[in-house]
């Protein structure tokens, strides 16, 4: 007997109206504002027009299910399945004529995007990176525009980068004279709606900055924070699926139980009913973003580079050390005396994924880019409880423990800037870790404790592996 294809005939509801655009669709999004869009109340009258990155793989392997896929979600206790119905329609980034198309509609009322935070193309201060040559291409096409653009024109421009498709979209909204919109990025980065207005605005004034003013009365920036752990998806979750639902689809998507999105912003449009989900509505996302970049980001990169040295491939291998978990434990302790927010059950929660041998999350790969990651994750504790007194040793230990990590201890060093952070080691145990702190916490490179600390807690580390071996 033949597996039958997952599609809407079969499977699916029918799609709900396009009221919303996700730009940048991949597994996280699909485990996450798709799934609370799927859940909301309201269902039915918001649907998903989403656009694929760079790569067409997405279009192609979803446009045949009609949107649709299965959320796999793996339990402590086993998998459970779920059509997710929220994806309407999927494009392939290059089809910028329809994207076009939905700006220009009166009926769009919220844009998402996770498109990381390459994505955003800034510069260290925030701005627009306006040398990168994929922008300035871009800023070039939309500057060759008539003076009075028409939205044929604009569809007829070839735009990659987030921020001038972004722009385009707006501007093409504008001649069409349609309502107001909110933007809601959904990156893992702190007040990601400021960031990224700031690189469209930026955009804006380099090609339009009459867009500016309108921008200001019809464009509303929201911010949010995003958890749910997402690994990528393999054969065998393709087979498990059409060995449990009884259809065949290309693509599924493993994710943990545990999912948790706070939003905050003006919907002067409207939007799905996300708290019906389970999502929550604030006034300030950055107390949130705190708990989880320090809590959970932050305990993972420890993980990263103090586990793989130890001799633990997974999140859920190390967790369970005694080790492992204690340092982690005195890490979440300095980090959530800073929070605003309770932490106390939100760390009992992450134990708990982090146990869950159902997900496997290699620390080799949460620690590509550390010299993005650390320097916010672990410094601002390191640097508040440094000034008030007081020697963190679960933030020292994690900074020594991406030092070792640079030196060739532990997962490869995978960054976008290995050149530069690789240098900083290679002398003496003393020096790299004055380098490497000067790196992380500049306020603190001449603070001899710390750097003596830095170096006891390497040694620490080290012997640690000798103990395991």
């Amino acid at each position: 007997m033949t597996t039958p294809p997952l599609t809407r005939t079969t499977f699916g509801r029918p799609s709900a109206p396009i009221r919303l655009v996700h730009i940048g669709l991949g597994n996280f999004t699909r485990a996450h504002q798709a799934w609370y869009t799927e859940h909301a109340s309201d269902r039915d009258e918001w649907g998903i027009a989403a656009f694929t990155g760079r790569r067409p793989t997405m279009a192609e392997l979803l446009g045949p299910q009609d949107g649709l896929y299965t959320l796999i979600t793996k339990g402590a206790e086993g998998d459970s399945y779920e059509v997710i119905s929220s994806v309407s329609v999927v494009h392939p980034a290059s089809d910028f004529a329809s994207l076009i198309d939905y700006f220009t509609s009166k009926d769009l009322a919220v844009v998402t995007s996770t498109v990381t935070e390459a994505g955003y193309y800034r510069r260290d201060d925030g701005a627009l990176d306006t040398d990168n040559e994929a922008v300035a291409a871009d800023l070039d096409a939309l500057r060759a525009l008539p003076d009075q653009p028409s939205i044929d024109d604009i569809k007829a421009t070839e735009i990659t980068t987030a921020p001038a498709r972004i722009l385009a979209g707006l501007l093409a909204r504008r001649i069409a004279g349609c309502q107001s919109l909110t933007i809601l990025p959904c990156d893992n980065i702190p007040n990601n709606g400021q960031a990224f207005s700031r690189v469209v605005m930026d955009a804006a004034r380099q090609v339009d900055p009459s867009l500016l003013e309108w921008a200001q009365k019809h464009v509303s920036w929201a911010t949010c924070m995003v958890d749910r752990i997402t690994p990528a998806t393999t054969d065998t979750e393709r087979e498990e699926t059409t060995r449990a639902q009884g259809y065949k689809d290309a693509a599924p998507v493993p994710t943990e139980p545990f999912s948790e999105w706070v939003i905050s912003g003006d919907f002067p449009a409207g939007r799905p009913d996300w708290e019906s989900a389970g999502a929550t509505i604030v006034n300030d996302v950055e107390p949130y973003e705190q708990r989880k970049l320090w809590m959970l980001n932050g305990s993972h990169s420890l993980m990263a580079y103090a586990g793989p040295i130890l001799g633990f491939e997974t999140v859920g291998e190390a967790i369970v050390d005694p080790t492992i978990r204690e340092w982690v434990q005195q890490w979440w302790s300095e980090a959530g005396s800073g929070l605003s927010v309770p932490w106390e059950e939100y760390a009992d929660a992450l134990v708990e994924r982090f146990e869950n041998p159902n997900i496997r999350h290699l620390l080799a790969q949460i620690a590509h880019d550390g010299s993005q990651k650390i320097p916010v994750r672990i410094a601002p504790t390191l640097v508040r409880l440094r000034k008030s007194g007081e020697m963190p040793t679960g933030a020292i230990r994690a900074v020594a423990a991406w030092m070792l990590h640079l030196q060739g201890y532990g997962a490869p060093v995978v960054d976008a800037a290995s050149t530069r952070v690789e240098a900083l080691v290679g002398a003496s145990l003393e020096e790299d870790a004055r380098s490497v702190l000067g790196f992380v916490a500049p306020d603190l490179a001449d603070d001899s404790d710390v750097v003596d600390a830095i170096v006891t807690a390497a040694k620490d580390i080290i012997a640690h592996r000798r103990a395991n071996d």
